[in-house]
């Protein structure tokens, strides 16, 4: 593509997000959001291949249907209060179908079946644009919606996200199709935990954010787009092998890991407002997700390729990419449990 191109695609990505994230009416917040579904289609669509053409229809159609809905939902408030002021929401037709909105440009079950099939048809770098930066303006509206919103609807539209990203992804063996269902699985978590705390909430994004880009860069320098292209990873950098398998297990959310510090304040609240049958299904549900996880790690890290190469390692020309990001969020999405108290 057209560096000229590519650059105002991307300011136009950046620009939509930070609209919606500074807005406070409900137009603006539209136009925001629009904006940032126009810039991303072109980059999906990058790739001229029958796959790129079928992700780029399919994210399309689902975040106008969404759009759409969100516009409505703030019309129908607007008409039954006289603003159209992003805080005061009050009109319960408007918060159920922005709820619904929301979930839908998230990927939130049932709404989710858009996630892993659009990740699939579309290259790694824009998978983590679509997993990352494209959850923000959702997110902020939830945030700023949520005294409004109906935690019933919320909690269990929560519940399904964690479960369903726990079960969708023990079967699969492309890695960004496993990414949508973490995704999934996490959005759940945050789903359940908005009413309740919304600054577990915001935590739990940010944590969420860093792993997943670690994950990512390690799939990007690898190059491995199904788990059977994992395996070789210890002929690239042995070093590298072993803290995937870390990174991975943070993911899972096993303690001492930056991973486990969500899980355990989401699971500490939810059980001190007293809803402790939703924090075993929750912690149930983690365990389907630490699955393939562990999966993974055992293949990356734990076993070697089928047909052993000949000679030891691979050639090992100058990395692709640079590594300092890599190594600053593989670090902070490892080692972060010791600073909990800092952020409660």
């Amino acid at each position: 593509m057209n560096p000229i191109m590519t650059s105002l695609i991307l300011s136009s990505l950046a620009l939509g997000t930070v609209i919606t994230l500074t807005s406070y009416h409900w137009l603006l917040a539209w136009i925001g959001l629009e904006l940032n579904t126009l810039a991303i289609i072109p980059i999906i669509a990058k790739q001229h291949h029958p796959r790129g053409t079928e992700a780029t229809t399919k994210y399309f159609l689902t975040q106008a249907a969404a759009s759409a809905m969100l516009l409505f939902s703030s019309t129908i408030n607007a008409w039954s209060t006289g603003t159209w002021d992003i805080t005061q929401l009050t009109s319960q037709p408007a918060c159920i179908m922005l709820t619904m909105a929301l979930s839908m440009k998230l990927g939130l079950a049932p709404l989710h079946f858009w996630l892993p099939e659009v990740l699939q048809g579309t290259s790694l770098k824009t998978a983590l644009i679509i997993t990352t930066w494209q959850k923000l303006a959702p997110m902020a509206l939830l945030f700023l919606t949520q005294h409004a919103l109906n935690p019933a609807t919320l909690l269990t539209m929560g519940l399904l996200s964690t479960l369903i990203g726990g079960w969708g992804g023990l079967n699969q063996t492309q890695t960004r199709k496993i990414m949508a269902f973490s995704s999934i699985a996490h959005l759940g978590w945050m789903a359940t935990i908005l009413t309740i705390s919304p600054t577990i909430m915001i935590l739990n994004l940010v944590l969420y954010l860093l792993m997943t880009i670690s994950t990512f860069t390690v799939l990007m320098f690898t190059t491995s787009k199904t788990i059977k292209d994992l395996t070789t990873t210890w002929t690239i950098s042995p070093t590298l092998s072993s803290l995937t398998l870390i990174l991975l297990m943070s993911l899972g959310g096993l303690p001492p890991l930056t991973g486990f510090m969500p899980k355990w304040l989401i699971l500490q609240e939810l059980t001190s407002h007293n809803l402790p049958s939703l924090a075993t299904i929750l912690a149930m549900s983690a365990l389907l997700s630490l699955f393939f996880y562990l999966r993974l790690s055992y293949t990356t890290a734990l076993t070697l390729p089928p047909t052993t190469t000949q000679n030891k390692l691979k050639w090992r020309f100058y990395p692709k990419q640079k590594t300092t990001m890599f190594s600053t969020t593989l670090v902070l999405s490892t080692l972060l449990l010791p600073t909990t108290p800092l952020f409660l």
